[in-house]
């Protein structure tokens, strides 16, 4: 039974003994005093009687007529004249009246009046007694009339009391129910802060939690800066602070297997020519001050884009990666043009070359590099005849587009509307190899032929779509777990968790399918997240209550960036490719991903790992202690 509860039946359970025991205290008092009236009028009665008969002067036929006269005008049960020997010489008695008082009341409140007896006289001659009982039944009318009375009355200060109580309970309970919500929020990680209560106790209750919230996120936020400077080791360059060559590269990898990007996307390369002769003439430090320059100026890009990345490849060479369609060219132009008007300070010599490359997405990054490398040695041997700053754009002949955007669109919606789509199941593992979920991108039919998300999502998101085609992909999710009673996982666009009448929909359609909605999980991207958090909040308030788990997915370094990660609500965090590729065969990226758990578990979070290909690295991460692993390498080892 809870607090709360039992302190409500306390509280009834005094009310009610304090009733009882004031109608039963006044109805035993009122008893003592009619009782005491009636032994009294008994004995008066009976002596004013006497009195009158001793002045009959003995006279049987007198004495029988004053006797008879009296019982006549009072409520008596009997008026009784006996001689001098005790026996009876005449007696008026009638049957006790019921009254309005029932007989249990009478058996409870049982009036014992004795009778009144007063001796008769004929001058100084002893001629008997005279003794009568009055009626006891108005008594007990009485009693029960006031007893009926007062029960009312008692009744009614026990409501407005209970009335009282109640208010006063609720207002206990107000921030009793904060305290809990607060401790619940913290096993569930959500750490924040509860207004203290005016009550003196719950105050002390309040401010011991809400300390030890503050010591909790003080506690995060320590987490999360050791963890910042793990990545700095880790994953960036000493000097320029962008990403070192092996994580742009697995970035760039990560980056070409997501399904959230554009089809088609660009890679510049770009290269300071002659370093060492730079450093010759010019000296370390005003060579790192050229090397700074250019990043300063490649920079400008990710703060611009999401998405884009910048990394440093070796001594003088730089990679920007640009997850746009037809602007590799345009940007290669606009740094080198940047570049022109900064670089001549340090010399004239110092020079730099560009190659830029624009194709689709499902090429494998050996092919990127390669092609960016082939774009990249032609500028520098146009930079050796020519001199200068050098761009060169390669694209692929294949890229564009065949169809308008009016007709994608069209498209996209008739496959919304029709219901033309397909989830593709890729499964999530423990180290046991069970099924904790399964990931399912939507593929949809657009023309004759079924899409990946990558082909399509980009035009969606355009067409301002997204929020119509997640709810498709939910829908699609709810239907499927319904049939197998597994749990699945869908994506949801950072466009449609801003649109405004995405959530209303989707609250709807879960409501619709209960048991299926809480084998659902949605995963929200890291860079949404940090964009809209306030929606973020909102997601986890509305659908957790229906038993929706929610994420973040392809989440790394950003997620110890991401203000109040402590107070989302979220249940899993999914880590991104780039954070996980290669991490066993270096000890920094195993000690950021092994700080990045340890963070999150003290949120309360499941961690699982994505684009796993490596068996080596899946071990790493095993030892990381990471939930479940999902990826090419999972999906193989299931096969085989």
């Amino acid at each position: 039974m809870s607090l709360m509860r039992q302190i409500a039946w306390l509280v009834l359970g005094v009310v009610l003994a304090a009733l009882v025991g004031a109608v039963g205290l006044s109805t035993l008092s009122a008893r003592q005093l009619m009782q005491t009236q009636l032994r009294l009028k008994n004995a008066d009665n009976a002596q004013a009687l006497a009195l009158a008969l001793s002045q009959q002067q003995g006279d049987a036929e007198l004495i029988k007529l004053l006797i008879s006269a009296q019982y006549d005008t009072g409520a008596y049960e009997f008026v009784r004249w006996r001689d001098a020997k005790g026996e009876a010489l005449y007696e008026r008695a009638g049957a006790a009246k019921d009254g309005l008082a029932p007989a249990w009341f009478r058996n409870w409140v049982a009036l014992d009046a004795p009778a009144g007896v007063a001796q008769l006289s004929n001058g100084w001659n002893a001629i008997g007694a005279v003794e009568l009982r009055s009626h006891a039944s108005y008594a007990y009318d009485e009693l029960w009339l006031s007893a009926r009375r007062l029960l009312a009355w008692l009744l009614g200060v026990g409501i407005v009391a209970a009335v009282l109580a109640w208010a006063g309970l609720r207002r206990i309970r107000r921030p009793l129910d904060a305290a809990v919500a607060q401790a619940e929020g913290v096993l569930a990680g959500r750490y924040g802060q509860v207004v203290e209560p005016r009550v003196p106790e719950m105050q002390r209750l309040t401010r011991a939690m809400n300390a030890m919230v503050q010591r909790v996120r003080e506690l995060f936020e320590a987490q999360a800066g050791q963890l910042m400077v793990l990545r700095e080791q880790a994953h960036l360059d000493p000097l320029t602070g962008v990403s070192a060559r092996k994580h742009f590269l697995a970035e760039l990898e990560a980056a070409l297997r997501r399904d959230d990007g554009p089809a088609v996307a660009g890679l510049v390369l770009l290269r300071l020519r002659d370093l060492a002769g730079l450093n010759t003439r010019l000296g370390r430090r005003a060579v790192d001050d050229v090397l700074l320059t250019i990043v300063s100026a490649l920079q400008a890009y990710p703060q611009r884009v999401p998405g884009c990345r910048v990394g440093r490849l070796n001594g003088g060479d730089f990679a920007l990666w640009l997850p746009a369609e037809g602007v590799a060219g345009e940007t290669a132009e606009a740094l080198a043009d940047a570049l022109r008007a900064s670089l001549p300070a340090f010399g004239a010599n110092v020079q730099v070359a560009l190659g830029a490359v624009q194709l689709p997405r499902e090429r494998p990054s050996n092919v990127w590099l390669g092609e960016a490398d082939a774009a990249l040695a032609r500028a520098e041997h146009v930079s050796e005849t020519r001199g200068g700053f050098v761009v060169e754009v390669m694209a692929d002949a294949g890229v564009g587009r065949e169809q308008g955007e009016t007709l994608w669109r069209a498209q996209l919606q008739e496959a919304v509307t029709l219901q033309r789509g397909q989830l593709v199941e890729f499964a999530v593992r423990d180290r046991e190899g069970r099924v904790l979920h399964l990931e399912c991108p939507l593929q949809l039919g657009l023309g004759s032929e079924l899409l990946p998300a990558s082909a399509w999502l980009p035009l969606a998101a355009r067409a301002r779509l997204t929020a119509a085609v997640d709810l498709f992909a939910v829908g699609l999710a709810l239907k499927a777990s319904a049939a197998d009673g597994q749990a699945r996982c869908i994506n949801i666009a950072p466009a449609s968790l801003a649109d405004a009448g995405f959530l209303p929909q989707l609250r709807d359609l879960l409501l619709h399918a209960p048991q299926a909605a809480r084998l659902l999980l949605l995963d929200v991207a890291e860079s949404a997240a940090g964009e809209h958090f306030e929606r973020l909040l909102e997601l986890g308030r509305q659908l957790r209550p229906l038993g929706v788990k929610l994420g973040l997915e392809h989440a790394g370094a950003g997620l110890a960036q991401i203000e109040r990660l402590y107070q989302a609500g979220l249940d899993y965090v999914k880590l991104d490719a780039s954070v996980l590729l290669g991490v066993a065969g270096e000890a920094g990226r195993a000690a950021f991903v092994r700080g990045m758990v340890i963070m999150l578990r003290s949120l309360a979070l499941k961690v699982y790992g994505e684009g796993v290909v490596d068996e080596m690295d899946a071990q790493a991460l095993w030892d990381c202690e990471l939930d479940g692993l999902t990826g090419p390498w999972v999906t193989a080892q299931r096969e085989s």
